[in-house]
């Protein structure tokens, strides 16, 4: 298919725009460096043009883990999209061609019929043997025709049972990307909002408790402005390893947006969800960071947790308000804490909705 001349020599310039930046900053020009440059260059994610221009004001260049951040945070989750319809548009051309395939072999048995009506006629009054032999003739050839037809049926409905099988997949593999955070590898907050909805009806259901957690890094932005974005990542990464180190197969964890993470323990009543809660942050609170640039220690960094239960009535944004509720009030006495619903310190919560840094 040609190209527009114009757009043709739009991209070319966006491609030596990415080439230039390459070279200029002395990167090696792999497939991954160009892609992130000519996104650049393009300017169609802001995002990504403003989180490149901070880190070369501030460092002059961009790293290996700079490369991977951009990558991960900014070109992924796109590719992730694209992947869903690419396996998409493959599914519906398969079942197109078997479609195809079927009305042709539809064709081919209307056909056979009328030549079984032709030739029971033409047998009823047949006058001699050789009428009769060609007629017979002519039911066996139809027959073979129909018994291939069949046969090269089966074997394309089969391979393309296979290849269905293999894209339902692949589907299925971007599908959980698309519903995993991919710094954390935590499951992201649509995935999260989805599942307790269905965890606070299956609760209701059995007549079991839930409870939710809610958490956030305590001084997280001055960390970040102060090490930087990669250096930023890697206490979100150590975070979500301490939860995962201390959440159960049914349990869902999640990075719920930025510096916060969310949990949701079903069958979980308060008290035992405050101990959870409590390890989450002893876990955090026990991991000295160290700069992997310069080898520099970093010190520690603490979670604050606020944790509540489900209550008859409860919709999951009320339950997500008073487990938020816990959290500021955690931040608002000290932070690196657990406050859940029943601690003296949360109803202070109900008055306040401002956020505590």
């Amino acid at each position: 298919m040609a190209v527009p001349r114009d757009e043709h020599e739009r991209t070319l310039a966006f491609a030596e725009i990415a080439l230039g930046q390459i070279k200029a900053l002395s990167e090696p020009a792999s497939p991954q460096n160009f892609e992130i440059w000519y996104h650049y260059a393009t300017g169609y994610n802001p995002a990504l043009n403003q989180w490149i221009n901070e880190t070369l004001a501030k460092s002059g260049t961009l790293s290996e883990a700079d490369i991977d951040h951009i990558y991960t945070t900014y070109i992924a989750p796109s590719r992730v999209s694209a992947r869903i319809d690419t396996v998409g548009a493959r599914v519906l051309d398969e079942i197109k061609q078997v479609l195809d395939m079927i009305d042709a072999a539809a064709g081919s048995a209307t056909s056979y019929s009328e030549s079984l009506a032709e030739a029971t006629k033409k047998l009823e009054g047949a006058p001699d043997s050789d009428t009769l032999r060609v007629v017979i003739g002519r039911l066996v050839k139809g027959a073979k025709e129909m018994e291939f037809n069949n046969k090269k049926l089966e074997a394309r409905l089969s391979a393309s049972k296979q290849e269905i099988v293999q894209l339902q997949q692949n589907l299925e593999t971007v599908r959980t990307e698309s519903l995993t955070d991919p710094l954390t590898t935590l499951s992201n907050r649509k995935f999260f909002d989805q599942e307790l909805d269905k965890a606070i009806t299956e609760a209701r259901k059995k007549n079991e408790p839930l409870s939710l957690l809610m958490s956030d890094v305590d001084h997280f932005k001055s960390f970040n402005d102060k090490y930087g974005h990669v250096t930023g990542d890697q206490v979100l990464r150590l975070v979500a390893m301490s939860v995962k180190q201390n959440v159960k197969g049914q349990d869902i964890a999640a990075r719920y947006g930025g510096e916060e993470f969310a949990v949701a323990l079903p069958n979980t009543a308060l008290q035992p969800a405050t101990t959870v809660a409590d390890h989450i942050r002893r876990a955090v609170m026990t991991k000295e960071l160290m700069k992997r640039s310069s080898g520099e220690h970093l010190g520690r960094v603490t979670i604050s947790i606020g944790v509540a239960v489900l209550r008859p009535g409860d919709t999951p944004q009320s339950l997500i308000e008073r487990a938020d509720g816990c959290l500021y009030a955690a931040k608002g006495n000290g932070r690196n804490r657990v406050i859940c619903e029943s601690d003296p310190e949360a109803p202070l919560t109900a008055m306040s909705r401002a956020r505590v840094a």
